[in-house]
């Protein structure tokens, strides 16, 4: 399975977060790293054009997750596993506090 969302920060698509059997991929957008105003996501994942990697979901979109009840809701309301965390950050995660929003691609849904 492959999801992908584009991760925007402060309104404007800073990379592509991709889901796939093997792990997670967040790779900036090359008119994103140009631009000499912009910004990492996260101290954790600077400005570079080499993509990032990982096994697991990053911390940082992790932490964009809701917890508690707010996490419980989105389980029942959209019979999302608690433990698909990529279905959770594009079912959530469109509009968060802060600069940091993800947005499905390819019409990828929570579903």
């Amino acid at each position: 399975m492959n999801r992908k969302a584009s991760i925007l920060y402060n309104d404007v698509i800073a990379g592509i977060l991709t889901e796939t059997d093997d792990g997670y991929t967040f790779t900036y957008e090359n008119a994103y790293i140009e631009n000499p105003e912009s910004m990492g996501v996260s101290l954790t994942l600077p400005l570079q054009s080499e993509p990032f990697y990982e096994k697991y979901m990053f911390p940082f979109f992790d932490g964009l997750i809701p917890e508690g009840w707010l996490l419980d809701i989105a389980h029942r309301s959209w019979k999302i596993d608690v433990h698909d965390r990529m279905g959770l950050l594009l079912a959530c995660c469109k509009d968060c506090i802060g600069m940091v929003g993800a947005l499905p691609i390819d019409g990828d849904n929570a579903e």
